[in-house]
């Protein structure tokens, strides 16, 4: 008899689903599963519901179909340049837990994170963690100034510290209710956040490089784990950067809300934001109404996707 589970750990190879009653049962995916139009590293990611064969006698059951998901993240695979991966399904929320000091994630990899949330119909937000490093007043006025480019722009912004406790209550009552997927760059305290909201997590954490300033995957593979208060979260292992997937150049500007926003008083329709005359954009840039940081993400981001299209022209 078939039944369907929601996939809440996924080890590479194996998976745990969880059926409706709650109890959890091993899965593997059928070996004709992973061929069938499917153009990622991971044809079942976490957050997935997904349809079981009956358990065999060793417990194991076959996902035998994924049901049609709402939405899901996906990013470049690190390790073949021209695969992708899923890195959770079904989710209401993407938040990247980021830090300004020890290490410090930069705004390239901020700024590609929430357009690929665009891009794929989830929200977006933001976590600032490890507040407590950065006691300075010059360090005040950082945070200040990042939490208003992004919260300005529409993303919900959290300034926390897992260590310290402070923000955890406000980003609490965010997430509650919520599926919601954590990621970020190894080191800014993922796991931390996870055991300081999840009393009993108790997952595994690491120090700092002291040479590099780099953290170590502490998390290998990904996980949905229940909030107290109601909702989930889904960890992931960290990350070093982010490549987008399936943006077409033309395309680009959209998952930047106020570079869309303002290219409606573009001179040309099909304005580029790079050299045309008459571009409302480029004098957003100059006037400080956009961001540089923002237009030079924006701009890694065109840069990458023309080489795409140029490759992609040439096999025509």
């Amino acid at each position: 008899m078939k039944q369907t589970a929601t996939i809440i750990r996924n080890t590479g190879s194996h998976y745990v689903g969880r059926l409706a009653d709650g109890s959890e049962v091993k899965c593997l995916a059928k070996g004709n599963f992973r061929i069938k139009g499917i153009r990622t590293t991971n044809p079942v990611a976490v957050g997935d519901c997904v349809e079981l064969s009956a358990p065999g006698p060793d417990g194991t059951a076959f996902i035998t179909a994924i049901v049609p998901r709402r939405n899901y993240i996906i990013r470049k695979a690190s390790n073949l340049s021209k695969a992708a991966s899923i890195i959770a399904a079904n989710v209401d929320c993407a938040m990247l837990v980021a830090t300004l000091a020890h290490p410090v994630t930069s705004f390239t990899f901020i700024d590609r994170f929430l357009a690929t949330c665009e891009a794929y119909g989830v929200k977006g937000a933001l976590v600032i963690n490890k507040t407590d490093l950065l006691d300075e007043p010059e360090d005040a006025e950082l945070i200040d100034a990042v939490s208003y480019l992004y919260t300005s722009i529409g993303y919900p912004v959290f300034t926390v510290s897992a260590l310290s406790g402070f923000g955890l209550d406000a980003l609490a009552d965010f997430l509650r209710g919520k599926v919601t997927l954590l990621s970020g760059n190894s080191g800014v305290g993922k796991s931390s956040l996870i055991n300081a909201l999840i009393p009993g997590a108790s997952l595994r954490t690491a120090e700092i490089s002291a040479a590099h300033d780099t953290g170590m995957h502490t998390t290998t593979f990904s996980e949905m784990y229940d909030l107290p208060g109601g909702g989930e979260i889904i960890d992931t292992p960290g990350v070093r950067g982010f490549g987008v997937v399936e943006f077409a150049s033309e395309e680009v500007g959209h998952y930047f809300p106020e570079i869309f926003r303002i290219s409606a008083d573009c001179r040309f329709g099909n304005c580029t934001h790079t050299h045309e005359p008459g571009c409302a954009v480029l004098k957003a840039v100059e006037e400080h109404s956009i961001s540089e940081s923002r237009y030079n993400s924006y701009m890694s981001i065109l840069e990458e996707t023309a080489d795409t299209d140029d490759k992609y022209r040439k096999k025509l």
